[in-house]
C-alpha cells in the first residue's frame, strides 16, 4: 500500500488539531481507550467531544519522552496510508514550517468559514509557494458556525483562491467541512446537500504520490576518488535512480560518457545499487573524475547552468549586500557565486514583503533571488531531487545562508 505525506497549515484556531483528531477517529486509527479519555475530558469541561484534546495529549506524551513520533501522525484509507507532518506555527516560524513542509508531498490549507483568510493563513500559504509545494487542497472548516451556508462558502472560497493564485498556487479542490461535527470528513453531509464534490478523505485520495527516487533518472554526486591497485574508484551516495555494471553514464560538467565497469562496496559483491546507498564505481575508461562531478544518465540528465532563481534564508548578523562574492555548495559541488538580483526581500517572522528589487538582506530575512555562479553547476528542482535542489552560501568559512531552487 502506498504512503503519502502531507502537511496541514493555516491560521491558529482555525481547527487543525480538531481536524487531525477527527481524521484519526473516523479512520479508526485511535486506540479505543484514547477516545474514551477524550470523551471523559470533554464531558468534565461541559463541552462536546473535543478532538483537539487528542493532539494536546500526544504533545504531553512527547514531552514526557513516551514513544510517539515527534513530528508525524499516521492513518489510512482503503486506498493508501497517510502521514500528517506536524508543522508548528509560532516558535521559530520559518525553520519549523520549512522543515515540516519540505518533507511533504502535498498540503492542506485550513480556513475558518466565519473568519476567512487571516494573516497566518497567508503566511503559511506563502511558505508553501516558497518551497514550490503545488499540490494543495483547501478546506473551509467550521461550516456549522455559518449554518452550512453555500453563499458563505462561495465567498470564502473565492477569496482564498484569489490569494493563492496571486502567489502561484492553484488549489486542486476546495472542500467545506465541520471537523468538530464530523461533517463531510469521511461521509457526505446532509447539512451540505448543496455540495456535490468529494468528502475530505476522498479529496486526499486524489493527491498524487511523488515518483519514488528509485524510479527517477540516476543522480550520483562524486564525493571522492580513490586509487586502489589499478582501479580508480569514484565514491558517493546515490541520490536518485539506480546504477549497475554495464550501464552507460554521463559525467557532468564536462559531458563525457562512459560505461560502469563495476560496483564497489566494502566486503560485498554487487553489480547493482539504488538511491540512498553509498557506493563506489569503477568505469571502463580511465576518466579523471573529481569531487563535485555529477554522474547521470546520458539521455536524461539534470540542468547544467551558471544562473538560476532561488529562495534564500539569510542567517548572518552581517547584512548581505547584492553582488558580494560567496562560496556556494550544492551536493558535493563547490564554486564561487554572487546574487545578481534580489527580486523581493521578505521578513521571515510575518512574510511581509519589505522591498522589491532590494540591494541587501538582513539577518533572518528571506530573499527571492537570481544566483550567478563562476562556473556552471548541476541543479534540479528542490521538489524533484532535494540534494541538487538545495544549497548553502559560505563566507569566511561560516554558513551564512540556505537556499532552495524552485
Amino acid at each position: 500500500m502506498d504512503t503519502l505525506s502531507f502537511v496541514i497549515v493555516g491560521h491558529v484556531d482555525h481547527g487543525k488539531s480538531t481536524l487531525i483528531g477527527r481524521l484519526l477517529y473516523d479512520t479508526e486509527s485511535l486506540a479505543p481507550d484514547k477516545f474514551d479519555e477524550i470523551k471523559k475530558s470533554s464531558k468534565e469541561l461541559g463541552r462536546e467531544t473535543e478532538f483537539a484534546y487528542l493532539l494536546d495529549h500526544l504533545e504531553e506524551e512527547r514531552q514526557q519522552g513516551v514513544t510517539i513520533d515527534t513530528t508525524q501522525v499516521f492513518f489510512k484509507t482503503d486506498k493508501r496510508q497517510y502521514v500528517i507532518i506536524d508543522a508548528p506555527g509560532h516558535v521559530e516560524f520559518v525553520k519549523n514550517m520549512i522543515t515540516g513542509a519540505s518533507q511533504a508531498e502535498a498540503a492542506v490549507l485550513i480556513v475558518d468559514a466565519k473568519e476567512g483568510t487571516k494573516e497566518q493563513t497567508r503566511r503559511h500559504a506563502y511558505i508553501l509557494s516558497l518551497l514550490g509545494l503545488n499540490q494543495v487542497i483547501v478546506v473551509i472548516n467550521k461550516m456549522d458556525l455559518v449554518d452550512f451556508s453555500e453563499q458563505v462558502f462561495g465567498h470564502v472560497k473565492k477569496d482564498v483562491e484569489q490569494f493563492l493564485n496571486s502567489i502561484g498556487i492553484k488549489p486542486g479542490l476546495c472542500v467545506p467541512i465541520s471537523a468538530l461535527k464530523g461533517e463531510n470528513i469521511a461521509k457526505s453531509s446532509r447539512s451540505l446537500n448543496w455540495y456535490n464534490g468529494p468528502t475530505f478523505l476522498e479529496s486526499l485520495d486524489t493527491l498524487k504520490n511523488r515518483m519514488p527516487a528509485e524510479g527517477k533518472a540516476l543522480i550520483f554526486p562524486v564525493q571522492d576518488v580513490y586509487k586502489i591497485g589499478d582501479k580508480r574508484i569514484a565514491v558517493g551516495r546515490i541520490e536518485a535512480g539506480v546504477i549497475h555494471a554495464g550501464q552507460q553514464i554521463k559525467v557532468l560538467p564536462n559531458g563525457t560518457t562512459t560505461t560502469v565497469k563495476s560496483i564497489e562496496k566494502f566486503l560485498e559483491d554487487r553489480d547493482r545499487a539504488c538511491c540512498g546507498e553509498s557506493i563506489g564505481i569503477a568505469t571502463e575508461d580511465s576518466l579523471f573524475l573529481n569531487r563535485g562531478d555529477i554522474i547521470c544518465e546520458p539521455s536524461d540528465g539534470p540542468t547544467l547552468t551558471d544562473s538560476f532563481g532561488a529562495n534564500i534564508f539569510w542567517m548572518s548578523k552581517e547584512d548581505f549586500k547584492k553582488d558580494t562574492r560567496v562560496t556556494i555548495r550544492c551536493a558535493t559541488q563547490e564554486t564561487s557565486a554572487k546574487v545578481e538580483k534580489i527580486s523581493r526581500r521578505i521578513d521571515s517572522s510575518n512574510l511581509q514583503v519589505l522591498e522589491h528589487d532590494a540591494s541587501i538582506l538582513k539577518n533572518l530575512e528571506v530573499g527571492q533571488v537570481t544566483v550567478k555562479t563562476k562556473r556552471p553547476i548541476v541543479i534540479k528542482s528542490f521538489n524533484d531531487v532535494k540534494e541538487l535542489g538545495r544549497f548553502v552560501f559560505v563566507k569566511d568559512e561560516n554558513i551564512c545562508a540556505g537556499g532552495i531552487i524552485i
